[in-house]
């Protein structure tokens, strides 16, 4: 039967069925002829629907949706999902997303643009096509200067704990033998934490997975020195945020006299050394929490300063500082 409306109180109501659908809704007005024209309007679309598929009138927000609802990485959507609203789906094409990067981000680099909207606007409608909602979409990124990153290394990380306060210290420490990142370690709470067994879940908040990570023995310490607090939700550096945790991150640093890094550096120090070390990248990657062992080997497989590396083909001892090193 057709949609009819009837009133709740001040307002419009609808209820039927369309195209073989049951519907019920509220038409947000106290006004009849608007709540009249919002009814002709809904049934236009579910036939719509029913002839020319759920594409013909899948909409953004829907999308949207339909993919929190799947607990898919939320991070950046709010920003994408105010842009696009109600935008229909089929009317958004590559051309389009990179217009809304530009628009959106218009002094942002090429890998900002490609990481706060190419890819969280792709992820929504290509999680759609999955449940046959719509086309997939493909999306040109915008070109990438890549840049040399400094790694930390454990004698940087090392002097900064020398001056920092214990909870700063340990979150270098953790971020360098973890691999994780700053976001990751912001959010590691004392229920995750298993000191006895020296694991850590980690829960990786840019590819929406967890993994567990194994903690050395100075690691061990140097966050058992910050556990005299350690309510099991409660967080285990103390940091509310990154932005919060900065300043005490670069105060240290100046007392230190080291070279300022970033955060980052030390998960880039982790992977750096992992392969220095001649730990696979297949293994760096899954311990570290990257995706992708090519992005890894590509990434932070920088060349070692050593000429004398040729002779761990055939066991001969290495040469550093003048002095003989035999070679394992």
């Amino acid at each position: 039967m057709p949609l009819k409306l009837y009133r709740r109180g001040e307002i419009w109501h609808y209820s039927g069925t369309v195209a073989g659908r049951r519907l019920r809704g509220s038409t947000k007005t106290a006004k009849k002829d608007i709540a009249q024209r919002i009814v002709s309007q809904t049934e236009e679309r579910e036939w719509k629907r029913r002839t020319d598929g759920p594409q013909a009138v899948l909409t953004f927000a829907q999308a949207a949706i339909a993919y929190r609802a799947a607990e898919k990485p939320t991070r950046f959507l709010d920003r994408i999902e105010d842009y696009w609203k109600d935008t229909p789906v089929k009317a958004i094409n590559g051309g389009a997303v990179r217009q809304a990067a530009i628009v959106l981000l218009p002094r942002a680099a090429g890998a900002t643009r490609n990481r706060n909207v190419i890819v969280p606007t792709q992820a929504i409608i290509n999680h759609a096509a999955s449940l046959d909602l719509c086309q997939p979409l493909k999306v040109e990124r915008f070109p990438v200067v890549t840049k040399d990153k400094e790694p930390a290394t454990w004698e940087w990380v090392q002097a900064l704990m020398a001056v920092a306060s214990p909870h700063m210290g340990a979150l270098a420490c953790f971020m360098f033998l973890t691999g994780a990142r700053i976001s990751e370690a912001i959010a590691l709470r004392w229920q995750d934490v298993d000191l006895r067994k020296g694991r850590a879940l980690i829960r990786q908040t840019k590819i929406g997975d967890e993994r567990r990570a194994h903690l050395p023995p100075v690691l061990v310490a140097a966050i058992a020195n910050i556990a005299h607090e350690r309510d099991a939700g409660a967080k285990v550096f103390g940091y509310s945020s990154r932005d919060t945790a900065k300043p005490i991150w670069r105060a240290a640093i100046k007392r230190a006299g080291i070279k300022p890094l970033s955060y980052h550096s030390c998960r880039h120090g982790f992977a750096t050394a992992m392969l220095h070390a001649g730990i696979d990248p297949i293994t760096v990657a899954k311990l570290g929490g990257w995706k992708d062992a090519k992005h890894v080997f590509v990434t932070y497989g920088h060349a070692m300063e050593d000429d004398t590396l040729a002779n761990r083909i055939i066991g001969t001892p290495l040469a550093h500082n003048g002095r003989k090193v035999i070679s394992n």
